[in-house]
C-alpha cells in the first residue's frame, strides 16, 4: 500500500531539535454462571472515541502529529535519515488524537521503531510514546548475502516448505541494539499440517537468526494440537433443533444468506458479504460455498457439513457486529468487508487458523468436533483487530499480550451475541471438547487451571508460549471486568490476597480497547500493558477515579505494579467530596484493627463509604467511614476508599496496607524486583538510553535474550539503572544478581566505576581492575532495608580513555 504521507528527517534539520492451552485431567471445569453479569448487544456502551474519524479529521490529526514529530525529535529518538508514516488515527470526544506511525530508516523498514504522537484537544503537542528507547541507525551494507539469509531462513520451518521469497533488508530495534537484517518470508505447511508464512529476520551482518514472525494464529500451537490429536475423545451430545441455521454449538441461530433464484447461499450481504465455504477436507483453494435451495441449513449435527458452516458463519457476524456496533470498527478489516471461513480444511485437522484475510477451521480428532465455536471465531478473528491496531507477534510478552487480547474480546464477542445455548462465560473453547474431557481450554477467572498458564505475573512470564504467558492478562481482565472471589463464574483469586470489585464488561473492555488503540507499541510487555491501561482508564473516566484505580488494583492482583503513569486526584463531578489518605497502613495477623476514614463534602451531604483491596477479615462500615476487623491472611495490598454523596458524586484516596505474620517473620516473601532479567525490557527500571540490550551487539545475556549493559562507549559517559523495591516488613533480604565487566584497560589503576546503592546508601563499587571473563554472581544484605521502600540503582561512569562495560543481568531482592 502506498502511504498516503511520509514525514522525512533531513539532515539538515534532524527534524528541528494465535491459540489455546491443553488441559491436565485433573482441572475442573467452572459451575453453571448465575445471572448477574449483563449480556447482550444492549449491555455494551459504544466508544466515546473512533478508531475510523472522516477523512478531513484524520487529515488533520496527521498534519498536527507531523508538526509535533519535526517540533520532537528526542522524543521519537529520530535524527537523519528516519521518516516516518501515519497507520491509524483514534479521535476523542473532546477532539484529542492519537496518531500512529510506522518508522523507516534510510528507505529500510524499522521493526520495534513505531511511536504514537498524542495530540491535546485543537491539536497541540501532549506526549510521543515510542517502541524505540533508543535512536536506531546501523549501517546498511550487509556483511552476509541474500542468499545466505535465504538459506538459513528456509531452515526455521518445521514442516514442508513451498516457497522462500527474495529477502529484502530491513532494520531491527530492541532497547540498545538496532541491527541491519535480511528479512525473507518462508511459506509452506508445519509440521502439524498448519500452514504457515513465516518471516524470519537474519543479523546481515553476522548470519545468525535474530527472530521470527508468523503471519499464521492458530487456535493451538504444534505440541497442544498434537497433545488433542491424541486425547481420548468421549462420544459428543448433538442439539438438533430446527431454524434457519442449525448449528452444533449455538442451537439454532438466524444467518443471513443471499438469495439468487431458487438458491440461497452463505454469502451474507448484512456483513460486508462474507461467505462460507466447504473445504470438504481439501487444503488449497477457497472451497465451495454452502448452497441449498431451502434456505435452512444444517441438521445441528456433524452428520450434516453443513452444520459447522452454520456455526462458523454465526460466529463471523456476531464477530463483525461486536466490533462495528462497540468499537465503531468496520468489520475486522476496518473497510467493511466480511470475512470468508472455511471449514471442514484436511483430514482430521485438531486446529484453526487466521491467516490474515480468512478464517479456517478443521474438523478435530477423527473429524468428530469441529473447532467452530463461538468464542474460537471472535479469538481469531480478534488476531485481524489487534495485528491491524498494534502489529504484534508471538515472541515474548508482547505474543502474550496477542493471544491474550484474543481471549479477552473473542469472550466479549461471546457476551454481545448473548446465545442461549453456548451461554457466555468467561472460559474458552468449552464446548468444543479439544481434549475428550469435557473440560474449558482456558480459565480467564483461574487461567493456572490449564496446569501452564500462570495467574500471576513473573520475570519468567515472556519465555513461555504465548498461549500459556498470557494468563496474568486474562486474569487481570476477568478481576477488571467481574472482580475477585466467585461471581458464579468460577472463583478468582488473587496473588496479594486483595479484593478487586469489577467495573462490568462495557468499561472494562473499552479501556483495554482504548489501550491498544492510542497507546501499546510492538514490544509490548506487563509493566508497559499496565501503563497503558491506566492512561487509557484516565483518558475515558479521568485520573485516579473509580475505573482508573480499579484498573491499577487489578494489574496489582495479578503481580504487575509499578509508578504512577498519570499522577492527580478525581476531578469527579462539581461538588464531589475529598477523602484524607490515612498513609499506609502495618498490622499483623490476629491482632484488630480500627482506622478511621476521613472525608469532607462541600455541600455538606451526607456520605456512604466502601472500599476495594482490604485485607481480608476487614471491612469498612458504609455509614461512618470506620474500617475495623481482624486481619487473617499476611500480605500486602492495595486499598482503595470511595466516599459518595446523595449527589452520586464521589471521591477516592487509595493506600498499601501490610499485614505481618503473627509473631514477626516475613509478611510477604519471594523476590521484590521486577523485570530483573531485562527481558520486558525497560519498564519498570529507569535508565539512561540505550542500556538494555540484547543478544548479538556484543554482549551476551547470562539467562534470557536480554540484559542491562552500562557504559562500554570508550568516552567520557554515565550510564544507570534504577528501580523502586518495597522490602517487606520483618523479612530478610538478599540482593543478588550476575555481573560481567569488559574492558580495554590494562594495569591496576581505575579509571571507570560501577557503583550500586540503595537509596543513598552505597552497597558496592566495582572498577576496570574488577574485569571477568564471564558473569559472577553477586550477593549484598539488604536486611536493615526491612520494612522500607527504597531506589535500587546501578550507575556507570567511564572516562574519555578505553571502553569499560559493565554488565548486569538477573537481578533479585529476595526477601525470606
Amino acid at each position: 500500500m502506498t502511504p498516503r504521507r511520509i514525514v522525512t528527517v533531513s539532515s539538515a534539520a534532524v527534524i528541528a531539535a494465535a491459540g489455546l492451552v491443553a488441559l491436565p485431567m485433573a482441572a475442573q471445569a467452572g459451575p453453571t454462571p448465575k445471572p448477574g453479569m449483563p449480556a447482550g448487544p444492549s449491555s455494551f456502551a459504544k466508544d466515546d472515541f473512533t478508531t475510523d474519524p472522516s477523512p478531513s479529521t484524520r487529515s488533520k490529526a496527521v498534519k498536527d502529529a507531523e508538526k509535533a514529530l519535526a517540533a520532537h525529535p528526542g522524543q521519537a529518538h529520530a535524527q537523519s535519515g528516519h521518516a516516518f508514516v501515519p497507520r491509524t488515527v483514534v479521535v476523542d470526544r473532546n477532539g484529542a488524537a492519537d496518531v500512529r506511525f510506522d518508522r523507516t530508516y534510510k528507505g529500510l523498514p524499522v521493526y520495534g521503531g513505531d511511536l504514537v504522537v498524542h495530540l491535546k484537544p485543537g491539536g497541540s503537542y501532549k506526549e510521543i510514546d515510542t517502541a524505540a528507547k533508543a535512536t536506531p541507525t546501523v549501517p546498511t551494507a550487509p556483511l552476509v548475502s541474500a542468499k545466505q539469509a535465504q538459506a538459513a531462513s528456509r531452515g526455521q520451518v518445521r514442516g514442508k516448505v513451498s516457497s522462500v521469497d527474495k529477502p529484502h533488508l530491513a532494520v531491527w530495534n530492541s532497547g540498545r541494539s538496532s541491527q541491519l537484517v535480511w528479512e525473507t518470508v518462508v511459506r509452506g505447511v508445519r509440521s502439524d499440517r498448519t500452514p504457515t508464512v513465516l518471516h524470519v529476520l537474519v543479523d546481515a551482518r553476522k548470519g545468525k537468526v535474530i527472530t521470527k514472525r508468523d503471519e499464521i494464529s492458530s487456535l493451538l500451537s504444534p505440541a497442544q494440537a498434537a497433545k488433542a490429536a491424541k486425547a481420548k475423545q468421549q462420544p459428543s451430545t448433538n442439539i438438533l433443533t430446527a431454524g434457519t441455521g442449525n448449528s452444533i454449538y449455538s442451537g439454532s441461530v438466524s444467518i443471513d444468506l443471499t438469495q439468487s433464484g431458487s438458491t440461497w447461499s452463505m454469502k451474507d450481504p448484512s456483513h460486508g458479504n462474507g461467505y462460507t465455504t466447504n473445504m470438504n477436507h481439501g487444503t488449497s483453494g477457497t472451497g465451495t460455498i454452502f448452497s441449498n435451495s431451502t434456505g435452512t441449513f444444517g441438521n445441528g449435527s456433524n452428520s450434516d457439513p453443513a452444520s459447522a458452516g452454520v456455526d462458523a458463519h454465526y460466529g463471523a457476524a456476531e464477530t463483525y457486529d461486536y466490533y462495528k456496533n462497540v468499537h465503531g470498527r468496520s468489520g475486522i478489516f476496518g473497510d467493511g468487508r466480511g470475512v470468508p471461513s472455511r471449514v471442514h480444511y484436511d483430514n482430521a485437522y485438531v486446529n484453526a487458523f487466521w491467516d490474515g484475510t480468512q478464517m479456517t477451521y478443521g474438523d478435530g480428532q477423527n473429524n468428530a468436533r469441529p473447532l467452530v465455536e463461538l468464542d474460537v471465531a471472535g479469538h481469531e478473528m480478534s488476531h485481524g483487530v489487534s495485528g491491524a491496531l498494534t502489529n504484534w507477534d508471538e515472541n515474548g510478552e508482547t505474543g502474550g499480550m496477542n493471544e491474550g487480547t484474543s481471549d479477552i474480546f473473542g469472550t466479549m464477542v461471546e457476551f454481545y451475541a448473548n446465545n442461549p445455548v453456548d451461554k457466555p462465560d468467561y472460559t474458552m473453547g468449552e464446548l468444543i471438547n479439544i481434549n475428550g474431557d469435557n473440560q474449558p481450554l482456558r480459565w480467564m477467572y483461574n487461567p493456572s487451571l490449564d496446569g501452564n498458564s500462570p495467574n500471576c505475573y513473573s520475570s519468567n512470564n515472556g519465555n513461555l508460549d504465548p498461549h500459556y504467558s498470557l494468563g496474568p492478562l486474562t486474569h487481570w481482565f476477568f478481576l477488571l471486568a467481574v472482580g475477585s472471589g466467585d461471581h458464579g463464574y468460577g472463583n478468582s483469586p488473587t496473588c496479594n490476597n486483595s479484593t478487586v470489585t469489577g467495573l462490568g464488561n462495557s468499561k472494562a473492555e473499552k479501556i483495554w480497547y482504548k489501550a491498544l488503540a492510542s497507546y501499546a507499541n510492538s514490544n509490548e510487555n506487563y509493566a508497559q500493558a499496565r501503563i497503558d491501561s491506566l492512561k487509557a482508564a484516565a483518558d475515558l473516566y479521568g485520573t485516579h477515579c473509580t475505573e482508573y484505580n480499579t484498573v491499577n488494583s487489578a494489574w496489582a492482583a495479578v503481580s504487575v505494579t509499578g509508578t504512577d503513569p498519570v499522577p492527580g486526584t478525581c476531578g469527579g463531578q462539581p461538588g464531589s467530596p475529598s477523602v484524607t489518605n490515612p498513609g499506609d497502613q502495618t498490622s499483623t495477623v490476629g491482632t484488630a484493627v480500627s482506622l478511621q476514614i476521613k472525608a469532607t463534602d462541600p455541600n455538606n451531604q451526607t456520605l456512604t463509604y466502601s472500599a476495594t483491596g482490604l485485607p481480608a477479615g476487614l471491612s469498612i462500615n458504609a455509614s461512618t467511614g470506620l474500617i475495623s476487623g481482624t486481619p487473617t491472611t499476611a500480605g500486602t495490598s492495595s486499598v482503595t476508599v470511595t466516599a459518595k454523596n446523595t449527589s452520586g458524586n464521589t471521591g477516592t484516596t487509595t493506600f498499601n496496607w501490610t499485614v505481618n505474620p503473627v509473631g514477626g517473620g516475613c509478611s510477604s516473601p519471594g523476590n521484590k524486583v521486577q523485570n530483573g532479567g531485562f527481558e520486558s525490557g525497560t519498564t519498570p527500571w529507569t535508565t539512561t538510553s540505550g542500556v538494555v540490550s540484547a543478544n548479538g551487539n556484543g554482549e551476551t545475556a547470562h539467562t534470557g535474550t536480554y540484559f542491562a549493559w552500562l557504559d562500554g562507549y570508550g568516552t567520557t559517559h554515565t550510564d544507570s539503572a534504577s528501580q523502586s523495591v518495597t522490602i517487606p516488613a520483618g523479612c530478610k533480604a538478599t540482593l543478588t544478581y550476575w555481573l560481567h565487566i569488559d574492558t580495554d584497560e590494562s594495569g591496576s589503576t581505575p579509571y571507570d566505576t560501577l557503583t550500586v546503592k540503595a537509596g543513598s546508601t552505597t552497597l558496592k563499587t566495582y572498577t576496570n581492575v574488577n574485569a571477568n571473563t564471564g558473569y559472577a554472581q553477586q550477593t549484598v544484605d539488604l536486611s536493615s532495608f526491612a520494612g522500607k521502600t527504597v531506589t535500587l540503582s546501578f550507575s556507570g561512569t567511564e572516562d574519555a580513555g578505553l571502553q569499560t562495560s559493565f554488565v548486569i543481568d538477573d537481578v533479585a531482592v529476595n526477601a525470606s
